[in-house]
């Protein structure tokens, strides 16, 4: 596959082999059992590796199966607004927003508004940005549709923990606990630790499209779950 061709195509269940050895793709299944080929990316240490998903990158069909079923299992909580995180959450969260019938979502931002209050933001850091340093914001003008709300936090993967507790940072600085937290990819296991740190309460809180597995190498260009 070239590049520009991942993340492109939703494909029937049973497309692709789920148990591996994978080589060159990782086959993600939605709860209906369609696939979607997400590109392997090594590690550092040339052992290990994980599955990337760059949802702004994806074709709209993708988008919508990615909103489609991460929308009901947001719906189960009864959110009354979407907040997503940037930058990529933004794509997820108003698809999901749009799936579930709301008019808007409440985007939040990493770049300052001259009209932003530097009290109303946190620090932020990515996994795929680690050297960036950032501030979360919410612009000042959005908080009457946050305050007392019952709000879903959407992100487009989860995979350090850094990005969600960072919106959960936030959220709490304003007094809001979310009701649930949305993402397309549940990516290894390596954010569980941080978000446990949080507080005890929210990994139960966590709903996610699919999970992928850290990888380890079973041979040239070979990976297995």
């Amino acid at each position: 596959m070239q590049p520009h061709d991942f993340w492109q195509e939703v494909h029937p269940s049973g497309t692709f082999d789920r148990v591996g050895p994978f080589s060159g793709f990782y086959p993600a299944s939605l709860d209906d059992g369609s696939q979607i080929r997400l590109p392997i990316r090594p590690l550092a240490d040339g052992e290990h590796a994980l599955a990337s998903l760059i949802i702004n990158q994806a074709s709209f069909d993708v988008q919508d199966a990615l909103a489609a079923d991460l929308a009901p299992k947001l719906a189960a909580y009864r959110p009354e607004v979407i907040v997503g995180l940037p930058t990529l959450g933004l794509t997820l969260a108003a698809a999901v927003a749009r799936s579930l019938g709301f008019a808007r979502y409440v985007p939040l931002g990493t770049s300052k508004k001259f009209w932003y209050d530097e009290t109303l933001s946190v620090p932020l850091s990515s996994i795929t940005t680690p050297e960036q340093q950032k501030r979360l914001y919410v612009d000042p003008r959005m908080l009457p549709l946050i305050k007392d709300k019952r709000v879903a936090l959407v992100d487009d993967v989860i995979s350090s923990g850094t990005s969600i507790v960072s919106g959960l940072t936030l959220m709490a600085s304003l007094d809001i606990e979310p009701v649930v937290i949305g993402a397309a990819m549940l990516q290894s296991e390596r954010w569980h630790g941080k978000l446990d740190a949080f507080g005890p309460q929210w990994r139960s809180r966590v709903a996610g499209v699919f999970r992928t597995p850290m990888l380890k190498k079973a041979g040239e260009g070979a990976w297995t779950a």
